[in-house]
């Protein structure tokens, strides 16, 4: 147990991290006064069941010193981020949300899916927890109001409409089939539609179906007939809650049976449009004070949609206290780049939304409770594998070439339940082409995993035989760091189609562990490696690709590596590039009319 000596750490604000015996950083915390907050956790009887358990797993704490309680709270987010502690209270998914984007700085804009948000001039709309929902919305969408689809690279180098022009669902302003001045009224009405001001929109549809069928335009008044029905549909599937047109998030959570569930509500004009439930097992209320915060500087990035006001129940609002309340609302409104308010309802529609959310959050909690009573997938692996240690991340990895060209390793990770697609890494060995030599791959591969730091496995699953995980286990000892993560080595047996059982491998052990064929915990296994095949041969793939096209453009007469980027970067494909004009490739930067003609020339010679 660590001895903790209240003169080794200062009294200044900062973070501190809590590690476990093999240095796995077990809770991240901030506090004004950092002597303070730590001797609260070694004084005395420590009354949370919860807490207890973390005070006995501690073997060290680690200290950073910050200027300001601000900047513990901004490091505090950061560092749960990368390491991912059991005790803290992480997101298990921490992408953005889906928005749609309207670039209006462009002649003519198209609606697409971003999840960052740039201050760029844009409008964005949002955002949707669903990529399904969000998809739907933007079919309806296309259905509603027929702006372009294509890509900027694509749409400046057309020629001809594209399919959906054919079906109805874009005007062709590529190919000037319509005016930037009738582009922009429908662009305004998209606008209109998605910002909440759908009666506006709706009246301005029924007088011009009106006006064009005193006008004797039957056909015109039959499209913006069809179109009047269509978005009356859409609309009524949206639930107004707020007759004020705000834009507000509304939290709520709801703590019970040994758990704690939270609930985000996304208004938008006034208008109820998706929610995100969250659920932290083996937490409750009396936590809040300082998991609230985390929790907030966590789920609302620089890139994330942030409204100008996040409503609380006024119960939290007091949990968290008058400093922390503003200090969060300061932080959120620097990421906004306008001000953001976190405040307690000031209406009924607002308590209501409240309760919404609460009974969300309880939602939460029940769904997870049903889902507990199975071991998790996580569990039935240590046990199975007999692993020494809790595993909440794997690291699967995998080498591949092409008779020794190429030399990668694929890594994929699974955390918290699912596959962290934004943690996946390729490895490229150049040191090692023409070797073919998966073992010393594997080897190269641990040196450079150990450089890049935490967070750290807990269980490294190695697509090959005893051979490879042997390759990594000694590379593993050679770092001095022998025990650093559990190994498990998946491979084929057999030789032929009928007998190509999975055979399971694990250090210290002669023969492969005896899981049954066709049990969860090797099909859960057989996935992983298949997921990191899948992404180490997809990634070499593009590499060649890439490779191969680069030699095909600087094949070109007077293309050179730098004149190369600059036209992969303006075109995209080659083909684009002999499609492209002489004033097109004399209007990219760098490109004076004499080399532009030369390569104009060599694109058509």
């Amino acid at each position: 147990m660590f001895e903790f000596v209240p003169k080794d750490f200062p009294t200044d604000p900062g973070v501190y991290l809590m590690k476990n015996a093999q240095g796995k950083v077990l809770y991240v915390g901030k506090a004004v006064n950092l002597r303070s907050r730590l001797s609260s956790y070694f004084r005395g009887e420590v009354p949370h069941p919860k807490t207890r358990a973390l005070v006995a797993r501690i073997a060290g704490v680690d200290v950073l010193v910050t200027a300001t309680e601000k900047e513990a709270l901004l490091l505090e987010a950061s560092l749960i981020k990368k390491h991912r502690p059991r005790y803290n209270i992480v997101l298990r998914d921490d992408k953005s949300h889906i928005l749609f984007k309207l670039d209006k700085t462009h002649d003519f804009p198209k609606i697409a899916f971003t999840r960052r948000v740039v201050r760029d001039g844009s409008t964005y709309f949002g955002p949707f927890t669903s990529a399904q929902a969000a998809r739907k919305t933007w079919r309806e969408l296309n259905k509603l109001f027929p702006l372009r689809k294509c890509r900027d690279a694509s749409f400046s180098n057309r020629v001809r409409p594209c399919l959906y022009h054919f079906i109805g669902q874009c005007l062709a302003p590529c190919v000037g089939n319509i005016s930037k001045e009738d582009y922009a009224v429908l662009v305004r009405r998209v606008e209109a539609f998605l910002s909440g001001r759908s009666g506006d929109v709706l009246k301005r549809v029924e007088r011009e179906m009106l006006e064009a069928s005193e006008a004797l335009l039957f056909e015109r008044a039959a499209e913006l007939r069809d179109l009047l029905t269509a978005m009356r549909a859409t609309v009524e599937g949206q639930a107004a809650v707020l007759p004020n047109h705000a834009d507000l998030d509304a939290i709520s959570v709801f703590a019970a049976g040994g758990g704690m569930g939270l609930s985000v509500l996304f208004v938008r004009q006034g208008r109820l449009l998706d929610r995100a439930n969250f659920f932290w097992p083996d937490f409750s209320e009396d936590e809040l004070p300082e998991a609230l915060p985390s929790f907030l500087t966590q789920y609302y990035r620089p890139e994330s949609f942030i409204p100008a006001r996040v409503l609380l129940p006024a119960r939290l609002i007091a949990v968290m206290g008058e400093q922390d309340v503003s200090m969060a609302a300061e932080v959120l409104a620097e990421r906004r780049g306008g001000k953001v308010v976190v405040t307690a309802p000031r209406s009924a529609e607002e308590e209501r939304l409240l309760e919404i959310a609460a009974a969300n959050a309880a939602r939460a909690v029940s769904e997870a409770r049903d889902k507990g009573s199975e071991e998790s997938m996580p569990a039935l692996i240590g046990r199975k594998l007999q692993v020494g240690r809790e595993i909440g991340r794997i690291e699967v990895v995998d080498v591949s070439h092409l008779g020794g060209k190429g030399m990668r390793v694929g890594m994929v990770v699974y955390e918290d339940g699912r596959l962290a697609k934004d943690s996946y890494r390729q490895y490229a060995m150049p040191e090692l082409e023409g070797t073919g030599d998966d073992y010393a791959a594997l080897a190269r591969w641990v040196e450079r995993r150990i450089d890049s730091g935490e967070p750290w496995a807990d269980l490294v699953l190695i697509d090959g035989g005893k051979g490879q995980l042997a390759a990594v286990e000694r590379a593993l000892a050679q770092a001095g760091l022998p025990h650093l993560w559990e190994l498990a080595s998946i491979a084929k047996a057999g030789h032929t189609k009928t007998d190509m059982e999975e055979r399971v491998f694990r250090p210290g052990r002669k023969n492969h562990l005896p899981l049954r064929p066709g049990s969860k915990e090797l099909l859960f296994l057989q996935r992983l490696r298949d997921e990191v095949h899948r992404f180490v041969i997809g990634r070499q793939r593009q590499a060649r690709k890439k490779t191969a096209l680069k030699s095909e453009i600087l094949a070109i007469p007077g293309v050179g590596p730098k004149t190369a980027k600059l036209l992969w970067d303006r075109f995209g494909t080659l083909d684009a590039m002999r499609r492209a004009t002489l004033a097109e490739i004399e209007s990219i930067p760098g490109f004076g009319g004499k080399k532009a003609k030369t390569v104009y020339e060599s694109l058509h010679s």
